[in-house]
This record gives structure tokens, sequence and C-alpha cells, in this order.
């Protein structure tokens, strides 16, 4: 591949995912404004924000829970704001799976760190994850409201109580619109939440 055909590439995937970006803003748009509500409440009321999902996916949930717990920008000081990563604790990870296998992984953290009022965020690009879904059905019966973040199809669309589906079937432009769903959630939070307190 000569240079030309590599700009060439790099120039698709760019507009390609800006594509897919300016589509989640059409159709994403009601559903983000949802999950922003439900996350404000959760932090009104004492709750607090889980998150899960694999592989990459296990990453965004890091990212946005240090996001909720550190700030978002320079621009905008906050106190912090309570969010757990269940992708995190590798001890718990490699016991439970060396021991039941990685369906129930999360419900399981879910019934130990949960309770109602707070709020589960599942992510899951293909929206069929076996150990996300188990999870969020263990959330429902605990009182703990759900937001998944997907890709345009999926199990989790009904079973979420919000379902934020990005409308792509490829994982990477789903993986880079999530990363900025999450920012954009974070960001309505902060102002939303603290604006109100002045």
């Amino acid at each position: 591949m000569n240079a030309d055909q590599l700009k060439n590439r790099v120039r698709v995937h760019l507009n390609e995912s800006a594509e897919i970006k300016r589509q989640v803003a059409e159709v994403c748009l009601e559903s983000i404004l949802a999950a922003a509500v439900l996350l404000e409440k959760a932090f009104r009321s004492g709750g607090k924000v889980l998150l899960c999902g694999n592989g990459g996916s296990a990453a965004d949930c890091q990212h946005l829970a240090a996001e909720f717990v550190n700030r978002l920008t320079k621009s905008f000081e906050r106190p912090a704001l309570p969010a757990i990563a269940l992708t995190t604790d590798t001890s718990f990870l490699t016991a439970y799976t060396n021991d039941y296998g990685v369906e129930g992984l999360f419900a399981r953290q879910v019934q130990a760190l949960g309770k109602k009022g707070d709020v589960l965020i599942g992510i899951s690009t293909s929206g069929n994850s076996a150990n996300i879904i188990q999870a969020v059905k263990t959330a429902k019966i605990m009182g703990i409201h759900t937001i998944a973040l997907m890709g345009t199809s999926g199990k989790l669309m009904e079973l979420a109580d919000v379902a934020i589906a990005v409308p792509s079937n490829k994982i990477q432009y789903i993986q880079e619109s999530h990363i900025a769903i999450e920012h954009i959630l974070c960001m309505l939070v902060e102002y939303n939440y603290y604006d109100s307190q002045q």
C-alpha cells in the first residue's frame, strides 16, 4: 500500500466515523438526555453509578468512572461524583471466572455493591454480551436503573431503562461514538447538577 492509499484509508475512516457521530446527534439525542436525567437523579439521591463492559468497553467503563470521580475538564471545578467501574478488581475478576465462568461476573458485583437508587451502565457494542445482560437483569430486580450503550441492535435494547443505540454495526465506529456519548453524559450531569446548587 503506497502513501496515497494510506492517506485515503485514513480519510475514509475519519469521515465514516464523523458521519456516524452526525447520525448519533439525530437519532440518539433523546436517549442521551434521558440517560443524563437518570444519572443526575441517582447522584441527587445519594446514589452511585456502576459500569460494566468487556474489552474496549471495559476500558470505557474505567474512563467514564474516572471522569465522574475526578472531573471532565479543567474549565469546570466541582466535587467528586461516585462511580465504580466493575472491570478493575483483578483479584475478584480472576477468582470469579475461575470458579464460575464469565456470565455472572458483573451481576455478582452488582449484588455486592449496588443498592436501590443507583444506576448501572452496561456497555456492549453488540448489545448481546451475556454478562452485561445478566448484570442488567440483576440490577432491575434490585431497583437499580439501567442504561445501555450499544450498537444498532441487541437484547439490551429491550432490557435497559434507557438504551443509547449507535446507528452502526461496525465495532470501531460504535466505540468511537460511545466515547463521545460518555463525555456528553458527564458534561450534562456536571452542569445540570452543580448549576442547580449555586
